[in-house]
């Protein structure tokens, strides 16, 4: 796809998330707080948003504040998804991203959004290795894995780290270590991608889960043209860390 195709499937794609936006940006759950956007019914799909250019302020359960170009941001409510160390299992499951579909709003299709994902064993790793064991997924521990998307030039290799993991609340972070490039264009460099993931129990057969992802101002200005895209494909990873994803094998 040439670059100007790309630009104008985003610019039209652009309009209508840009107008789902809450005036006063996202609220993560922390403290009791009620979330924003809010989680939606059990059997629903997620609430999501996106704003542009926006101040991240400081929050107790987020690791990083300051200007970002676009957030995204999520809630749904899970239930029947089991107790935290199967949905902590799902997120160190990362071979089995691998044929993750989306709905491509360039394409007007279903398309697989990951074609190849798995964990590696350091930040310059490149073979291998077995998906990442519960007891491997401690607070604090850094893990790393690598994805090859349906649009990027080269895998990206992803940190991951665990903020914490009880019986009533996981919350896991992301972020890129090496570009995110497409057609020759480097549209966000190293750190400037990240995401923060927060499922909290709300009672005996429900989790509320809280997704958030964040484009520094380092990104491409290319990056805050593409809101729709970038909520379908928070959406299919949404399902699939809630057990709800369908894959292309």
């Amino acid at each position: 796809m040439k670059v100007s195709t790309l630009f104008a499937a985003f610019a039209l794609s652009s309009a209508f998330a840009q107008a789902q936006a809450p005036a006063g940006g996202p609220r993560l759950p922390c403290d009791g707080e009620a979330p924003v956007p809010s989680y939606a019914a059990a059997g629903q799909p997620p609430n999501s948003a996106t704003w542009r250019k926006i101040e991240l302020p400081r929050s107790a359960c987020m690791p990083w504040s300051g200007r970002s170009r676009l957030v995204v941001a999520l809630g749904a409510t899970i239930s029947h998804a089991g107790d935290a160390p199967a949905l902590l299992a799902r997120f160190g499951a990362i071979s089995s991203m691998r044929g993750l579909e989306y709905w491509s709003v360039t394409e007007n299709a279903r398309r697989v959004l990951l074609k190849d994902a798995w964990a590696v064993e350091g930040p310059d790793a490149r073979q291998r290795r077995a998906d990442f064991r519960v007891q491997e997924m401690t607070p604090g521990s850094d893990l790393y894995f690598v994805e090859v998307d349906n649009r990027s030039s080269e895998p990206v290799t992803y940190r991951m780290r665990v903020l914490y993991a009880r019986d009533d609340a996981i919350a896991i972070e992301t972020e890129n270590t090496t570009p995110i490039s497409a057609m020759g264009l480097q549209l966000i460099p190293p750190g400037a991608l990240r995401a923060e993931y927060l499922v909290r129990r709300l009672d005996a057969g429900a989790w509320g889960f809280y997704g958030i992802s964040t484009t520094s101002e380092a990104a491409s200005g290319l990056v805050s043209l593409g809101e729709a895209s970038y909520v379908n494909r928070a959406e299919a990873l949404y399902r699939h860390f809630s057990g709800q994803a369908a894959t292309a094998k």
